[in-house]
């Protein structure tokens, strides 16, 4: 039997907030979120808060600090200052960047039709850019998790660049490798700051960085409500990201 296709251009959709407490407690117990709604409050699609959310998963923290950000998405209002500050704090060049905002339409979405959508390295996990370099010259930190890189061993290869399922990377041509996010470490978080530049400089809150193993920190607090609905980009790369996204 053929399934049944739908033009999904064509549906009404409402926000997942329409569904009652109660509702959403139900599903919530049964370990699912969820994420779109049919007009009139049918189901259109769930998401395992259990499976796809690294923090909710049982191997919690293997880092400590376990450095991560959470990021509302509907708070971006596309003004750049978090680009220009990681840009002059990490020597960044023109052609380069560690963070950029991506945009995305919704022509059939009432009055705002434009989402703007921040991006960096998402410091994976299972990072497949630290599985595909032949020199090694990107690693994780076995301390923070943090994914770096040796410059000096870069051989400008940039299989690491095809490898990462975020397009997070770029060729460096002043240093002859690749560069890339490292959360402001090498340049903020090493001289005892506590926090990135991007993190630091956006008028809206729209990034919170901190130390996901922390229960005290906010963005342990933020991840951990269930009732909020957190996802993560490209969950199907198996990567296990530590830049999460929410609303609010």
């Amino acid at each position: 039997m053929m399934q049944k296709k739908f033009d999904f251009d064509k549906l009404e959709i409402e926000l997942p907030d329409s569904i009652s407490k109660i509702e959403r407690r139900k599903f919530l117990k049964m370990g699912f979120a969820i994420t779109g709604l049919l007009l009139g409050g049918k189901i259109l699609s769930l998401t395992s808060v259990v499976d796809k959310g690294y923090a909710f998963q049982k191997e919690k923290y293997p880092y400590k600090p376990h450095y991560s950000m959470l990021i509302y998405q509907n708070r971006c209002i596309d003004c750049e200052l978090c680009m220009e500050a990681c840009s002059k704090t990490n020597q960044v060049p023109s052609y380069g960047y560690r963070t950029t905002i991506l945009q995305r339409k919704m022509p059939q979405a009432i009055d705002q039709q434009i989402e703007f959508i921040p991006v960096l390295c998402n410091q994976c996990n299972r990072p497949p850019c630290v599985t595909g370099c032949p020199t090694r010259a990107t690693y994780k930190d076995k301390r923070n998790g943090i994914v770096m890189m040796i410059n000096k061993k870069c051989i400008g290869c940039k299989t690491c660049m095809t490898a990462c399922p975020y397009n997070a990377r770029y060729y460096n041509e002043e240093k002859h490798a690749v560069d890339k996010c490292d959360f402001c470490y090498g340049s903020r978080l090493s001289k005892g700051l506590t926090t990135t530049a991007c993190a630091e400089v956006c008028p809206a809150g729209v990034r919170i960085f901190g130390d996901l193993s922390d229960p005290n920190s906010e963005i342990f607090r933020m991840v951990h409500q269930l009732e909020r609905t957190i996802w993560v980009l490209r969950p199907e790369s198996g990567a296990a990201p530590n830049v999460f996204y929410t609303r609010g």
